[in-house]
């Protein structure tokens, strides 16, 4: 269980936001120089070096996207002016992209950044390139709403890459760019010009992964503890019923895989931010608002339990709650996580993502109701301060990435085992680089006198 340290402030973990993002510049700099684009996005590291891996192209957005995260924390135009470039030069072909769930990653983090850091002031873009981020926003939004698969009561999801039978946990933050085209006034058109809300496609998937992908303790099947997650939820779609839960890339259906469990804390909880800054009247009858974030809290704070419950001590996780292994490292939730342990890999990945949705929820939450509020964003600030700093940060110039002892996919075996070693660890993620820096982008606001980060913007 992840011991909170209650003294720990925003402002307190600013020696330690310094060193992150000093290191962070020079490894994006470095993999600016050695990367070569014709081999696809990096991936994840092997010998500290960034390699490409094939399955679905879903990681390019976050290689310019912490560019622009760096320029918003540090003002450094060199990361503008790359993020700027890769963006426009790279990222078109995501913005039409069917074949994915993947949106929020790519397009938020890119043309998304750059649309609010214009808009914000934070520097000088033309009014036809503020319109091109708009229209690229717009389309990512309705692309993405349009992979979609229609259930029985109103509900109906945004289907995985595995197909329309498919939900995965993951997509809870793909909702981002249906939140940010609604946000600017977009609809989907269907057949016959029907007009389908983004917002209510967005609402629709929530539920939908909250019932079906997330559970509440309430007796659903044997292994229904609050705040776990499965990572896919499987339909019959010849009559749009539930079948049964599954994973990709966790050990079993019946465990949780941690990074999918960070992606619903982490979803839920910048939902609750973004559906709060919106009209009554965009929910539909009067009491919906307040009957939808009810849901959204409680979905949130199942998963944060969960994750406070089954972390060590220093809050980070390892890769399944499940996993085998961990059977022979006794008590392993009563003291620090060891990533060099020869059983079972860590995933400090999932641990920056959910530490961001840690400190989202608590400060929701410290809007009604304090004391409970300061336990989520104790517990955020403690998971970052343990990934801020060794073994879990970076420091040597030769490895390419920023965090340490990650996973991508354990049980396909595509994540780096060194020699010597009888799992993985040492090695890095695109995605874990680019959560810790938005991460750090946060506490770095936080600190601040202006609102904190957020990925629709003031």
């Amino acid at each position: 269980m992840i011991l909170s340290d209650r003294s720990l402030t925003p402002r307190s973990l600013r020696p330690d936001l310094d060193r992150v993002l000093e290191l962070s510049a020079a490894k994006i700099s470095r993999l600016q120089k050695t990367w070569d684009p014709r081999r696809g996005a990096p991936v994840v590291t092997v010998n500290g070096r960034y390699t490409s891996r094939g399955w679905t192209d879903w990681t390019q957005g976050f290689q310019f996207g912490s560019a622009l995260l760096q320029f918003a924390a540090t003002g450094d135009r060199r990361m503008l002016a790359l993020g700027r470039e890769g963006t426009r030069r790279c990222m078109a072909a995501h913005l039409t992209h069917i074949g994915v769930h993947d949106h929020g990653f790519n397009n938020v983090s890119t043309y998304g950044m750059l649309h609010q850091l214009a808009r914000s002031g934070r520097f000088s873009a033309p009014a036809e390139e503020l319109r091109g981020y708009e229209l690229a926003l717009k389309v990512s939004g309705a692309v993405q709403a349009a992979r979609w698969t229609e259930l029985p009561a109103g509900l109906g999801y945004i289907c995985s890459f595995n197909g329309p039978h498919s939900l995965f946990a993951d997509t809870i933050r793909s909702l981002r760019s249906l939140a940010l085209a609604h946000r600017l006034g977009h609809v989907l058109l269907g057949e016959r010009d029907r007009r389908i809300s983004l917002l209510h496609r967005l609402l629709q998937h929530a539920e939908t992964t909250a019932r079906f992908n997330v559970y509440f303790g309430r007796g659903r099947d044997a292994y229904d503890v609050r705040g776990r997650v499965a990572h896919e939820a499987i339909f019959n779609l010849n009559d749009g019923t539930y079948r049964c839960p599954s994973t990709q890339q966790g050990y079993s259906p019946f465990t949780t895989w941690t990074r999918g469990l960070a992606w619903i804390l982490c979803g839920y909880a910048e939902q609750l931010e973004f559906l709060a800054t919106l009209p009554d009247r965009e929910f539909g009858p009067r009491g919906a608002k307040a009957a939808t974030l009810r849901r959204f809290l409680d979905t949130a704070r199942a998963a944060a339990d969960y994750f406070i419950a089954s972390s060590p001590t220093d809050g980070v996780p390892y890769w399944d709650t499940g996993a085998p292994g961990l059977v022979h490292l006794g008590a392993y939730l009563d003291r620090p996580a060891d990533p060099f342990n020869d059983h079972e890999p860590v995933d400090s990945s999932a641990a920056a993502i959910a530490a961001q949705g840690l400190l989202r929820l608590g400060l929701y939450l410290e809007l009604k109701d304090k004391v409970a509020g300061r336990r989520y964003v104790a517990a955020g600030l403690t998971v970052a301060r343990t990934i801020f700093n060794a073994p879990y940060l970076s420091t040597s110039p030769r490895h390419e990435g920023l965090l340490l002892h990650t996973v991508y996919h354990r049980p396909n075996g595509w994540d780096h085992v060194p020699r010597g070693r009888r799992i993985p660890c040492g090695e890095a993620c695109l995605w874990g680089d680019y959560h810790v820096r938005e991460l750090a982008l946060l506490i770095a606001s936080l600190s601040g006198a202006k609102s904190h980060y957020t990925f629709f913007g003031p």
